[in-house]
């Protein structure tokens, strides 16, 4: 028997729509590459939103277009979020710290009409115009007053929004329908686009709104450090209006003094990003004696963040949320928000459990499996891969051109390449990447573990461990070392005794390497496969 109720289709443009008449007092707060800071409420948001379809429509964008953007966190690039899928076209964010290679192939594969750029990549974009695609046209995102000079043929974004007017007729869109696409380079070969839904993204920010309530509430004022162009900035661009939150943008300058500044300023009540953004935002508050005033949370994301750094933070009064997630997975799959109970337990146990990655959210199943595939127990004890299933999570890649990449087992689950485990309460533990695993005479060393440890000495400033071949135990650990102090740095030793209280004796790094600066990812991750490939011919103590 079918229920009797009526059938909306989920709709992404619903989320700015509610919030514009919902949320009045809040607003989009955006440091700008102009140099200047601008302010929007989300009513003023939503009007500009339907200039841009106007627009968007007039340069001959239809449902299905893939519009791209290679852009900051800023006002305009949250509008294009929503006049571009409003419209029923598709919002394909570029990461622009990808290689020149891997950006053409992205925007060559996603066949997309246009590009949207920020000022500071009109150069970038310039040095790639011989190889982009015949028929790509180039909007600049900023003012005529600060249009560039440049060889290539331009528009200006606020040019063709003044032409246009904010009323415009949205159409009624399947809640299938794509709406964003975001390339993930996370897998081996070239990036592969997952391409989500008007339904999935929805879902995806009623879910973390629900999870995340004490960041995501009216009123709250929230820092995405994470970029626009990293999964959506992790869904905040939805979740926000949804739930009645300022978003403040900070744009080009993420650096530590630059932060405190803005969330000063702005009276930042949480700040989201990866843990290498905190490094410099710990550093600064250091220097300046306290956090900035508001400041009393943190969500990270993007790779395990260091229990140290956790603790730092907790110490300060600042509350750590741990959350997991993957591109494939909208990308929010568990937070690490502490149940009533928990929260009277001593420090102690209280950081153990926030050091890991934390419970699933509202849609998201979790499983791990051994080699053969076959489920294991969720008793904190047992480790194996990670596969995820919910409306959140891809079914393929994008075109189906690497659908057989995405790893769907027999049970319709996503693998995600991730070694974990799960306890009893739900808490999810990420191991390591299996790819990042270190197999020494066929038992498994973490390299997250000994990075957790490494990184707590007080002459570390960062560190890495990365597997090196070895003639007997197949693979053995390196310990790559950003002192804090080069004049000073920690020795091997000093470093092997900060860890024996934690791990077996041969789990300990055979050597270790110092080095000015860790390599990362354009997602702001260390690069340990660039590492690897630095180290390929190291020769540890032992190994002749």
């Amino acid at each position: 028997m079918h229920g009797m109720m009526m059938h909306e289709p989920l709709s992404i443009l619903e989320i700015l729509r509610y919030a514009a008449g919902a949320h009045p007092g809040a607003e989009v707060v955006s440091a700008r590459v102009e140099g200047d800071v601008h302010r929007e409420s989300y009513a003023e948001l939503y009007a500009r939103a339907g200039q841009l379809a106007h627009a968007l429509s007039r340069l001959g964008i239809a449902e299905g277009d893939r519009v791209a953007t290679l852009a900051w966190n800023g006002h305009r690039h949250v509008e294009l979020y929503y006049g571009v899928s409003g419209m029923g076209a598709v919002c394909h964010t570029i990461n622009p710290r990808l290689s020149a290679e891997q950006m053409l192939y992205i925007i060559g594969h996603a066949e997309d009409r246009l590009l949207f750029v920020d000022l500071t990549f009109v150069p970038l974009v310039e040095t790639l115009a011989d190889h982009l695609p015949a028929g790509l046209r180039l909007v600049v995102m900023t003012d005529r007053a600060h249009m560039p000079d440049s060889p290539l043929e331009l528009m200006c974004y606020e040019d063709l929004l003044a032409a246009a007017a904010p009323d415009y007729d949205w159409p009624s869109l399947p809640e299938e329908t794509a709406a964003a696409l975001c390339y993930t380079s996370g897998t081996t070969g070239n990036p592969k686009g997952a391409l989500y839904t008007h339904r999935s993204t929805v879902l995806h920010a009623m879910s973390v709104t629900v999870a995340l309530a004490k960041s995501l509430c009216e009123g709250g004022r929230i820092l995405p450090v994470v970029p626009l162009f990293h999964v959506n900035a992790w869904g905040l661009p939805y979740a926000a209006p949804l739930a009645g939150a300022s978003l403040v943008m900070p744009g080009p300058n993420l650096d530590g003094a630059s932060l405190w500044d803005l969330m000063e300023a702005e009276k930042v009540t949480s700040a989201w990003g990866v843990p290498t953004v905190w490094f410099g935002l710990t550093a600064e508050i250091e220097k300046r004696g306290r956090p900035p005033e508001g400041f009393g949370q943190v969500v990270v994301g993007g790779s395990a963040a260091p229990r140290s750094m956790i603790e730092g933070f907790e110490s300060a009064g600042i509350e750590v949320i741990h959350a997991w997630g993957m591109t494939e997975m909208s990308p929010v799959g568990t937070h690490g928000l502490l149940s009533a109970p928990m929260r009277e337990l001593p420090f102690e146990e209280q950081m153990a459990l926030k050091a890991k990655q934390g419970r699933r959210i509202f849609g998201v199943a979790l499983k791990i499996v051994d080699e053969a595939g076959n489920r294991l127990p969720h008793d904190g004890e047992a480790a194996g891969e990670l596969f995820v299933r919910g409306n959140t999570v891809v079914s393929g890649y994008f075109a189906n051109a690497e659908a057989s990449d995405a790893a769907i087992d027999a049970e319709g689950w996503f693998g995600t390449g991730d070694v974990a485990s799960i306890d009893p309460d739900g808490f999810l533990t990420i191991q390591d990447r299996t790819k990042d695993l270190i197999k020494s005479g066929g038992e498994w060393i973490s390299s997250i573990d000994l990075e957790n440890i490494a990184v707590a000495h007080p002459q570390v400033a960062a560190c890495a461990v990365i597997a090196v071949p070895h003639p007997k135990w197949d693979e053995r650990p390196l310990l790559v070392v950003v002192p804090k102090d080069a004049s000073d740095p920690p020795t091997l030793d000093a470093l092997h005794e900060a860890m024996r209280a934690h791990v077996a004796k041969w789990q300990l790094p055979d050597d270790m390497v110092l080095v000015e600066d860790l390599p990362l990812t354009a997602t702001g991750k260390v690069s340990k496969l660039t590492l690897r490939a630095r180290f390929a011919d190291h020769a540890l103590p032992d190994a002749g």
